[in-house]
């Protein structure tokens, strides 16, 4: 049983860990390491789908009977949008820590979009993040701080203690706290609210789509 219980964790844990650890790796080469950095991320972004993709099996939140209803749906869209709105302004200089580990500017040398570039950040930001870190962050942490068995959790019984230590721990993982807090209480709520993953899946992936699309329209890159 706790041989189950550790690879169950593991198959959560693991591709998080490999995509902050490259995404360090990222942040830490010099500009002169002899080819583009930013390249980095193309390699996150495979090594983690591919992670995910070995252990997808082990995602039982994430088969097809957990599968969201049209209105369940439409709940993730619209809290995905509002998650949006609610980030790109929650921005002054009191609610950052820090600065970001591993800024992203799709640009190259002419000042010109490197289409490749803005394609393999959002596609990693909109499709391989929110899989990944819902799995990791409320699938995983949120249950486990409620009880160390936590694949036994029914994410509608959660407490509030586990709601605000996953959601705490969550936003020491952003430069932007206060929108962090925000987005991980409504993603958190989703969760308990339906007991489906895939609901604050979607509307992660909804706020981090429409974020990609608005830095490349407006070029905030430090959003991304």
């Amino acid at each position: 049983m706790m041989a189950t219980i550790r690879r169950s964790a593991w198959a959560r844990c693991a591709p998080f860990g490999l995509f902050m650890l490259l995404l360090a790796l990222r942040g830490s080469l010099p500009e002169d390491a002899g080819f583009d950095p930013r390249w980095v991320y193309g390699l996150s972004v495979a090594a983690t789908g591919a992670l995910l993709a070995a252990y997808w099996r082990e995602y039982g939140e994430l088969a097809r009977a957990n599968w969201p209803t049209a209105a369940e749906t439409l709940l993730a869209v619209a809290m995905g949008v509002a998650v949006f709105g609610l980030w790109i302004h929650l921005d002054a200089a009191w609610m950052q820590i820090g600065s970001p580990t591993a800024p992203f500017a799709p640009l190259a040398a002419d000042g010109s979009l490197d289409w490749p570039l803005v394609a393999v950040r959002w596609i990693g930001a909109a499709l391989l993040v929110p899989v990944m870190e819902e799995l990791f962050w409320r699938s995983f942490l949120m249950r486990w701080i409620q009880n160390a068995t936590f694949e036994a959790v029914d994410p509608r019984h959660v407490g509030i203690k586990a709601i605000v230590l996953s959601t705490f721990v969550f936003m020491l993982a952003h430069t932007l706290w206060l929108a962090a807090i925000v987005a991980g209480l409504a993603y958190a709520w989703l969760y308990r609210r339906t007991g489906k993953l895939w609901v604050p899946v979607i509307a992660h992936a909804v706020t981090n789509g429409a974020l990609g699309v608005w830095v490349v329209m407006t070029g905030n890159w430090a959003f991304w």
